[in-house]
């Protein structure tokens, strides 16, 4: 079983910066691939970033692209997403995701099976 937490969301003010981290506290801890999504009012969820279960490959949105960064520790079970030059547009709730189990990127929301709570970002103009 994967059950995902999120935690380190904050309301911050544009161009600063945060990291919001990821645990799977469930017993499971199969070669999973990771994402992190977001979802602002009104809009749909979208993708942000994915990385492999070994880390090696990465996807970023274009919107994100030079900004954030995706990372995993496999020995504690943790997924990270580094957020710099944070703009009041990347306001949003921010959700951990699952997909596998497999070696391969997912991109697309689709793929994924398991979804952490989410957290809030909110960024301050």
């Amino acid at each position: 079983q994967v059950q995902l937490v999120e935690s380190g969301g904050v309301l911050v003010q544009a161009g600063g910066s945060l990291r919001l981290s990821c645990a799977n506290v469930g017993r499971t801890s199969g070669t999973y691939s990771m994402g992190w999504f977001r979802q602002a009012p009104g809009k749909e969820r979208e993708i942000v970033a994915a990385i492999t279960w070994g880390g090696g490959i990465t996807y970023y949105a274009d919107s994100v692209k030079g900004r954030f960064t995706i990372s995993r520790d496999n020995a504690k079970k943790m997924v990270y997403l580094e957020l710099n030059s944070l703009k009041p547009q990347d306001t949003a709730t921010y959700y951990c995701a699952a997909g596998g189990p497999t070696r391969t990127l997912l991109d697309r929301r689709s793929q994924y099976s398991y979804w952490g709570q989410g957290t809030q970002v909110t960024v301050s103009s």
